[in-house]
């Protein structure tokens, strides 16, 4: 028997997800039963018009809000059944996010604002130092690593950010509108990066985007429609 809150199915596991919030009247439904699996080094984008719910489920698999009903489990593990610390733990060990905008700190540099993302567990590590160095290199800005933001196109701090999902090598990496702020060469190659890198990790993506271009250069396309998934036309 499995040990509560653990699933025996790797990979993400997303079982009739639903979410509403409370009105005056009625309770707003937003996600009406959202099913999808996702194996270790697959990608999968997840397109839709705005509102349709795309962000709210991004939220709910990286555990930043907790579905209404239904189930995910993240490599047999469900998060929602935590406790609040290994919850934190969890997410941080677990979860690497690419948001549109690149939320870097203007007075850390670039290989400081990698080094970010490992401090939820505490002091930094040589070998996190080595990753973040190895993972700037991976993302063309090994010369660029003592940089601050503004000494960086955009394009460039957008690469910086997925190097900052990496650096913990998360088994799942989520991108919210990840190249949204980015001309279409440069969305490309941090699409490509994105999907690269995370594949050379075992890492699950999933990315929510208006970009068709970019979808495409996933492994997988949904579609949002009426608060459920559904495969695209052409998938």
């Amino acid at each position: 028997m499995d040990a509560v809150g653990e699933s025996s199915k790797d990979g993400l596991v997303v079982r009739e997800v639903r979410k509403s919030y409370a009105t005056p009247t009625e309770p707003l439904a937003i996600l009406r039963g959202v099913s999808f699996d996702l194996a270790a080094g697959a990608s999968l984008a997840i397109m839709g018009p705005s509102g349709s719910g795309k962000t709210t489920l991004l939220n709910i698999l990286g555990t930043l809000d907790a579905p209404t009903a239904g189930t995910v489990t993240l490599n047999g593990t469900d998060p929602f059944g935590l406790a609040p610390r290994d919850l934190a733990r969890f997410r941080s060990r677990s979860v690497g996010f690419v948001f549109q905008e690149h939320h870097l700190l203007p007075q850390c540099t670039a290989i400081e604002n990698v080094l970010v993302a490992c401090l939820a567990a505490g002091r930094v590590t040589a070998e996190q130092e080595r990753r973040a160095a190895d993972l700037l290199e991976r993302v063309g800005l090994a010369d660029r690593a003592d940089h601050l933001p503004a000494e960086l196109s955009g394009g460039e701090r957008q690469r910086v950010a997925v190097a900052r999902a990496l650096v913990n090598e998360p088994a799942l990496v989520l991108g919210d509108e990840p190249t949204g702020n980015l001309d279409a060469a440069a969305a490309a190659g941090v699409g490509d990066l994105l999907q690269s890198l995370a594949a050379e990790h075992g890492a699950m993506v999933v990315v929510v985007t208006h970009n068709r271009d970019l979808a495409d250069r996933f492994d997988r396309r949904l579609l949002f429609s009426a608060g459920r998934l559904e495969e695209t036309p052409d998938a």
